[in-house]
C-alpha cells in the first residue's frame, strides 16, 4: 500500500491544496479528475516523486516501484528503438550483476566470523529472494509484443529513437513502463498521442496487468473503462469516490446540489441576522439578543460551494453561409512522397452538412488527406472542393498562432459579429476563461488555455467547412462537452480527426478509415465502426 499523508503545496504565496490525504491499494485504478490549474499534475509529480510537497508525504514500501509517465518527455537518442525499449530490464540486470559481484567476494573472504562478511551473506541472500522472485519470462518476446501492441511495426524495431516524433517517443516511454510491471503506475495524458486501437490495448493492458493506476486524462471513454475509483481535487481539496467516472458524475452533481441550498439557505440566515442586528442594534432591551448574533456571525464558518460547473450554458454561434451540396469530392487521389505511399485511389464524397472522422493510425495519411483538401500538397488525381466552400481549419499548432500582445477578451472580441458580442464573457467562461483571465495576455496562457482561445476564435468565423485535427488533445472534460454541444449544432460540414471517441460519439455520422494505403469509408458511426473493427482483429488473429 502507498499513502498520501496529509500533502500540501504552496505556490507563489498562495496554497495550491492542502491536507490531501488517501492510500493507493492494489487493484485500485484511480481517475484523479478536477479543472486545469487544480494541481492534478502537481499532485501526480510528488507521488512519482519528481517533485517535493511543501508539507506532509509520501509513504511507500521499500522495494516499491512508482512508474510515472508525464505529458512532456525527452528521450535518449543513442539507441534503437529496440535496445531503448529493453532499458525498462536494466533494473533486473544490475540487481543480478550486484548479485554476482558480492558472491565473488564471499569466494575470496576468509573472516568468515567478521560482522561485515556476515551483512555480505545477508546482503546476498536478500538480493537472491528479490532476483528469484521475478518470473522467468523472455524479455525479447514481452518486447515484441509491448511495441507492436503500442502500434509500432517490426521494421521499427532496429530504427534510432532520433527518428520517432515526439507522439511516437512518449509510446518509447509508455513501453518501458509498461514492462517494468510496476507496483503503481502514474499516467499524465496517455492517450493523447494514441490512435484507438493502440488505446484499447492499454485499456486492456491496464485492466488485465496493472497493479496500480492512477490517470490524468480527458479521454471519458478510456476514463470509464479502465477506472473504479474517481478523486476530484477542487479548491485545495479532495473527495474520494470508490466509483468509475461517470457514476462519480453523478454523485459529484448530487454534492453540488446539496452545498448549494446549504449554501443559501445561510446565506438567508445571515441576512435576516443582518437585518435583526441593524434593526434593534440601538434598543435597549434588544442589547444582549444583538450581541449573541453578531458573536454567531463572527464564529459562523461560511459554506463553500465547489466549482461550478458552467457547461449548462448553451452557446449559438453564427449561421454557415450555404455551400454547394458537395463540399469535397475526391476521385482516384493517390499521394506519394517521394517513393513512400501513403494512399492510393482514395474516392468518396462528403455531403454538406454531413460531420465525418478521420480514423487511423498515426502515419496512414489522415493528416496528408487535410492537406491536399486545404490545397497544400500536390497529388495524383482529382480533389474537388465545392462551390462557396469557405473552410476553417484548426492545426495541432492552431494555438501558437494567436497573437501573444492582446488580451484573452480582446481576441475574441475582434472577431466577434451580431449577437454573440454581447454574450462574451458568457463564452469565455462557458470556456473555462473566468474573472482576471479575460484580461490576461494571450502570451502568458498555458498550452491548454491557448488551444480553448482559438477553438473559439475559430467557430465564430462565418465558414461552412470545419476542418478539426486532434481539437480535444488538452481541453478539459466540461469544455469538451461545451465544444461538442456546438458542433453537433453547427450547421456546415465537420471533418474530425480524432482518437477521442466519446467526442466521437454521437457527433460523426460516418467514419473514414485510413489504412494499408486505402481510404475505406464506413457507413456508421463511430460506435458501429468500432465494434466491427474489434471483430475484424480477432478474426485476424484467429486466422494467424
Amino acid at each position: 500500500m502507498i499513502s498520501v499523508d496529509s500533502v500540501g503545496v504552496d505556490f507563489s504565496g498562495s496554497t495550491l491544496f492542502s491536507d490531501i490525504t488517501f492510500n493507493i491499494n492494489e487493484k485500485d485504478r484511480i481517475a484523479l479528475m478536477g479543472k486545469n490549474g487544480a494541481g492534478k499534475s502537481t499532485l501526480l509529480k510528488i507521488i512519482a516523486g519528481v517533485d517535493k510537497p511543501t508539507r506532509g508525504k509520501i509513504s511507500a514500501p521499500n522495494d516499491a516501484v512508482i512508474a510515472y509517465l508525464p505529458q512532456h518527455l525527452l528521450t535518449e537518442d543513442d539507441s534503437s528503438l529496440f535496445e531503448e525499449t529493453a532499458k525498462a530490464f536494466s533494473g533486473i540486470q544490475q540487481l543480478k550483476t550486484e548479485m554476482d559481484e558480492l558472491n565473488k567476494q564471499l569466494e575470496t573472504r576468509t573472516d568468515y566470523d567478521s560482522d561485515e562478511y556476515m551483512a555480505i551473506i545477508e546482503k546476498v541472500s536478500e538480493l537472491g529472494e528479490r532476483y528469484y522472485s521475478i518470473e522467468e519470462v523472455n524479455y525479447d518476446e514481452e518486447i515484441e509484443k509491448t511495441l507492436l501492441g503500442l502500434g509500432f511495426l517490426r521494421a521499427d524495431f532496429d530504427r534510432p529513437t532520433g527518428e520517432f516524433s515526439g507522439g511516437w517517443r512518449m509510446r518509447i516511454e509508455l513501453a518501458k513502463i509498461l514492462l517494468k510491471k510496476p507496483d503503481l503506475i502514474l499516467l499524465d495524458e496517455p492517450t493523447n498521442h494514441l490512435d484507438i486501437e493502440s488505446i484499447q490495448w492499454l485499456e486492456d493492458f491496464l485492466i488485465n496487468s496493472a497493479k496500480s493506476v492512477i490517470v490524468i486524462s480527458h479521454d471519458r471513454a478510456f476514463v470509464d473503462n479502465i477506472t473504479n475509483r474517481t478523486i476530484e481535487v477542487t479548491m485545495g481539496r479532495i473527495y474520494d469516490y470508490k466509483v468509475n467516472y461517470s457514476h462519480y458524475l453523478q454523485l459529484r452533481k448530487e454534492r453540488l446540489e446539496q452545498q448549494q441550498k446549504q449554501f443559501n439557505d445561510q446565506q438567508k440566515m445571515i441576512a435576516e441576522t443582518q437585518e435583526f442586528i441593524e434593526r434593534f442594534k440601538g434598543t435597549y432591551s434588544k442589547t444582549l439578543q444583538v450581541q449573541s448574533r453578531v458573536k454567531m456571525l463572527e464564529k459562523l464558518e461560511i459554506v463553500e460551494v465547489d466549482e461550478i460547473d458552467t457547461s449548462h450554458i448553451n452557446i449559438k454561434f453564427p449561421p454557415a453561409p450555404r455551400s454547394g451540396n458537395y463540399p469535397v469530392i475526391a476521385d482516384h487521389v493517390t499521394k506519394y512522397y517521394d517513393d513512400y505511399l501513403v494512399f492510393k485511389d482514395a474516392q468518396f464524397s462528403i455531403e454538406r452538412g454531413q460531420k465525418i472522422a478521420f480514423v487511423g493510425r498515426n502515419g496512414e495519411g489522415k493528416s496528408t488527406m487535410v492537406k491536399a483538401i486545404m490545397g497544400e500538397i500536390d497529388f495524383e488525381g482529382e480533389l474537388r472542393v465545392g462551390h462557396n466552400c469557405q473552410i476553417g481549419y484548426f492545426a495541432q499548432n492552431q494555438a501558437s498562432l494567436l497573437d501573444g500582445e492582446i488580451s484573452v477578451f480582446d481576441t475574441v472580441d475582434q472577431i466577434a459579429e451580431g449577437e454573440i458580442r454581447t454574450k462574451i464573457k458568457d463564452l469565455l467562461g462557458a470556456f473555462l476563461f473566468r474573472g482576471d483571465d479575460l484580461n490576461k495576455k494571450v502570451k502568458m496562457l498555458s498550452g491548454g488555455e491557448r488551444t480553448r482561445l482559438a477553438m473559439i476564435k475559430l467557430l465564430l468565423q462565418p465558414v461552412n467547412l470545419l476542418i478539426l485535427d486532434e481539437p480535444t488533445n488538452h481541453l478539459d472534460l466540461r469544455t469538451k462537452d461545451i465544444l461538442k454541444d456546438a458542433l453537433k449544432a453547427f450547421e456546415g460540414t465537420i471533418i474530425l480527426i480524432s482518437h477521442d471517441r466519446d467526442f466521437l460519439d454521437g457527433l460523426a455520422e460516418k467514419v473514414f478509415e485510413f489504412g494499408n494505403k486505402r481510404v475505406k469509408e464506413h457507413f456508421e458511426d463511430i460506435n458501429g465502426f468500432l465494434r466491427n473493427k474489434r471483430m475484424e482483429n480477432l478474426r485476424e488473429i484467429e486466422r494467424k
